[in-house]
């Protein structure tokens, strides 16, 4: 690898090259400053670094512009779609993906949406993942907890649907269609609150660091479909089932005392068990 930046000549340093090594499509290798450079003009050099050339990286800074030849767009998107085939519901159609970005950003605009400026990619890939007829309720900054990806949580009406990426690697999908749900919960925080959906299997929690605000408005629009009290039968209340409901009290209690729990789904576990006595 060469230790000089192929843009300005300056010598690398360790920082330069701790995240993905700043290399261009051509493997050549830029530095922090002219990869920030080059950034503040197009955010999809910061996040497709490896798509563009160093001829790119020069009309860009030069000129404020990419030739249109640079990247292929259909060439992009072939390892995308055949590595999540089984998720991806667009049609792939040149003039369809230029159709459907212009409907899926006037939805956005309907949403308020206030995404990120680091999620630019993960939107670019919606045309590919929703369907013609797949309209977008909420979205919002979501990231798998404890990783240092960005990324989006999207919901339709059929699914949710996480898209992340991290610096210099392709996007991961994954769904979480409407009968897999058995939960969605939230854990209020000050600067990063969680999202929690809870499958037959499993907790897939996304912190959300963009919007306090966001995150909860994204929560708000999808909880009734997800958190639907139970029917209430009207029987006799038997001492049967007051012991029942005290031994499920008593192994809620267990649950957060071993972190299993937070205390607002304690809480809220706890409530729908005393009104059954």
């Amino acid at each position: 690898m060469s230790t000089n930046c192929v843009m300005c000549g300056a010598v690398l340093t360790s920082m330069d090259t701790l995240l993905g090594e700043n290399k261009l499509s051509d493997d050549g290798v830029i530095c922090n400053q002219c990869l920030d450079r080059a950034s503040n003009i197009n955010q999809e050099v910061l996040s497709d670094l490896k798509n563009f050339s160093l001829a790119d990286i020069k009309n860009l800074t030069e000129k404020g512009q990419i030739q249109p030849a640079v990247i292929d767009e259909q060439e992009e998107m072939g390892a995308f779609t055949s590595e999540n085939e089984n998720i991806l519901k667009g049609d792939f159609s040149l003039e369809a993906i230029k159709r459907r970005r212009k409907e899926i950003k006037k939805e956005l605009e309907q949403l308020n949406a206030n995404l990120s400026m680091f999620t630019k990619g993960e939107i670019k890939k919606l045309p590919y993942i929703l369907s013609a007829d797949e309209k977008i309720i909420a979205i919002t900054d979501a990231q798998y907890l404890n990783t240092f990806d960005a990324g989006i949580l999207v919901a339709t009406p059929r699914r949710l649907i996480s898209v992340s990426k991290s610096m210099f690697s392709p996007a991961k999908i994954s769904e979480y269609p409407n009968e897999t749900i058995a939960l969605v919960s939230f854990v209020p925080h000050s600067r990063s609150p969680i999202i929690k959906i809870h499958t037959e299997d499993r907790i897939v929690e996304f912190e959300c660091y963009n919007a306090k605000t966001d995150a909860e408005m994204f929560y708000d629009k999808i909880k009734n479909r997800y958190n639907k009290e139970p029917q209430k039968l009207e029987t006799p209340v038997t001492p049967e089932a007051s012991a029942t409901v005290i031994e499920q009290l008593e192994q809620l209690g267990k649950l957060r005392e071993n972190g299993i729990l937070t205390g607002e789904e304690f809480a809220e576990q706890k409530k729908k068990l005393l009104g059954k006595l």
